[in-house]
């Protein structure tokens, strides 16, 4: 069935959402338009774009990992079972959302520095986490994890508890039921939430260059390059960009696609 089409007296409507989508959508256009050039393949290929192309899907990729297999028990706990604080871990689930990054970045490092609260058993243990690849990870981990975990909370949330008695009957255990009946109801939010988890870690900047700096071939993330690109190499920071842009494009037009199904 086709949708009704909108009546006359909503034409206001569309010419103010339209204002606004012009003030999102033109700048975008023009990044695209100046970073397409001639050159851009020779811009993109350079050491420095690769390396940072490179660091991002690999990091973005490993944050993503990390958030599926730790957020996934956590969404699932907060869904299904009602515990006292709860509340509060689900506000605490999602305040990195409203964070600025740089107070995200401040956090990272007074945790997790060598002079921060664990710097010093963590030194112990061998381990020296600011300004490296594994402060990136954290990074993206800290910022991406809460788009993964409410958006998979959502989901276990929304399943009708009739499915999870009519397992328990059948002499389902915990495990069975979650892998062969949650998780499988819930496979579209969880995959909606991956996609957004994946998309705030490639697009995160704030947090990475405060706790984990900006090495190239270390801790230079497309973001990152894109920065300091600008002051160096202008022409491979709008290269980068136009990467960056198509990558998140792609990852929230097949969001799109998804909720429409």
């Amino acid at each position: 069935m086709n949708s009704p089409q909108p009546h006359s007296a909503a034409r206001p409507f569309f010419v103010f959402g339209l204002l606004l989508v012009a003030v999102l959508a033109v700048p975008l256009a023009v990044v695209i338009w100046r970073g397409l050039g001639d050159d851009f393949f020779s811009h993109i290929s350079t050491p420095t774009a690769l390396a940072a192309l490179r660091l991002s899907l690999i990091t973005s990729g490993l944050s993503l990992a990390i958030c599926v297999v730790f957020g996934t028990p956590l969404a699932y706990g907060l869904a299904r079972w009602r515990f006292r604080g709860q509340r509060l871990i689900e506000t605490l689930s999602d305040l990195p959302v409203v964070l600025p990054p740089a107070v995200a970045g401040v956090a990272l490092l007074l945790t997790f520095g060598r002079r921060g609260a664990l710097g010093p058993w963590l030194a112990e243990w061998g381990l020296n986490l600011p300004f490296t690849t594994a402060a990136v990870v954290l990074a993206q981990v800290f910022v991406s994890a809460p788009f993964y975990v409410r958006a998979a909370r959502i989901g276990f949330a929304a399943i009708d508890k009739s499915y999870e008695e009519t397992a328990l009957v059948e002499g389902g255990n915990a495990w069975q039921i979650f892998s062969l009946v949650m998780l499988p109801l819930a496979a579209r939010p969880v995959i909606s939430g991956m996609i957004l988890a994946w998309t705030r870690a490639l697009g995160e900047f704030g947090a990475t260059i405060m706790f984990a700096g900006n090495l190239e071939g270390v801790s230079q993330t497309m973001p990152l390059a894109i920065y300091i690109g600008f002051e160096r190499n202008p022409d491979t920071a709008l290269a980068l960009s136009v990467v960056l842009i198509g990558l998140s494009a792609s990852l929230m037009y097949l969001l799109r696609v998804m909720d429409e199904k």
